[in-house]
């Protein structure tokens, strides 16, 4: 396969990845916000932090307030990262690879991209917030769905999977790091009902709740929830489920060749150094540290898939 090829394969599933990531998000930003007794524009900060914009942000508005950053994050121009943002650079390399997509993806993707721009053509209300994140979510999934259900399994899929898990992975360790590093007010409120009602939120903000109900049962407490969306294999947004999946598509890709390349190395490094220890072990390193080691480590990865196929020549 052409390196321009894989490229936009594995940047069209990154961004719809993304803007889903993004819609989730901003749900768990607004569910947590819900749980303070006062209101404060300044908790926004947080969020804009975790989805790495803040500094974009700060260039372009004066202040920080909640209206301005669920625009900035939902519809902006100017920040790339937007979900609006991120629609239409799917779109736009969806027509670089046309040729490489089934008639029902290039459909779905069609489709996710005019209903979105109908959706953020002007500032979305308080009240239509919820309606507009959930539909974000359900389109971004048509996507998917048509992709599991029309693709060959072939390298043509193992780079959408490979650009969407790499994505996926670190929107759950970002929305992670909302929770533990940013968002909770003080130590003094670990283990109270507020700080149970933010971990529950953030199990609805990657669709894992009933999941996690039935793998814990109900008397289950963070550091269960913790342990279920980093190392619990069968949880479909856990960084150990995302990592094993790059691992499994990276090595399809690496059939036939005398050594893996670089990036199929550095995923088994990071799985060894960061996935084989138990929850204990997270929380003694220090769970806040321990995602920005993995941020890092996604990162290189990505950048490293890049270079070995040659994304482009």
């Amino acid at each position: 396969m052409l390196g321009k090829t894989a490229n936009g394969l594995f940047w069209m599933y990154r961004y719809l990845e993304r803007a889903e990531n993004t819609a989730r998000l901003i749900e768990a930003g607004q569910r947590i916000a819900l749980t303070r007794l006062e209101a404060r524009d300044e908790e926004w900060v947080s969020v804009l932090q975790s989805a790495g914009v803040l500094g974009a942000f700060q260039a372009e508005n004066e202040t920080i307030t909640k209206e301005a950053a669920i625009d900035w994050l939902l519809r902006s121009r100017a920040n790339t990262s937007s979900v609006l943002s991120c629609v239409e650079a799917a779109r736009q390399n969806a027509r670089m690879v046309r040729t490489a997509l089934t008639g029902e993806v290039w459909e779905a993707i069609n489709a996710t991209y005019m209903r979105t721009r109908s959706a953020l053509a002007r500032k979305v209300s308080e009240r239509e917030l919820p309606k507009v994140l959930g539909a974000i979510r359900q389109h971004t999934a048509l996507v998917r769905g048509m992709t599991h259900g029309t693709m060959l399994r072939n390298e043509i899929y193992d780079f959408a999977r490979i650009g969407t898990f790499l994505e996926r992975a670190d929107n759950t360790a970002r929305i992670l790091d909302v929770k533990y590093y940013v968002l909770l007010p003080t130590a003094s409120a670990v283990g109270t009902s507020l700080d149970n009602v933010q971990w529950e939120t953030i199990l609805r903000s990657v669709s894992a709740r009933g999941g996690f109900r039935m793998a814990y049962g109900a008397g289950a407490g963070p550091a269960e929830i913790t342990e279920f969306l980093i190392l619990d294999k069968r949880m479909p947004r856990s960084l150990a489920f995302c990592v094993d999946k790059l691992h499994c598509n990276l090595r399809y890709l690496h059939k036939g060749k005398r050594k893996p390349l670089p990036s199929l190395r550095q995923v088994d490094q990071l799985e060894r150094m960061y996935l084989v220890h138990d929850i204990g072990a997270v929380f003694e390193f220090g769970l806040h540290e321990f995602i920005q080691q993995m941020l890092t480590q996604l990162a290189g990865i990505a950048r490293q898939i890049e270079i070995d196929f040659r994304f482009y020549e």
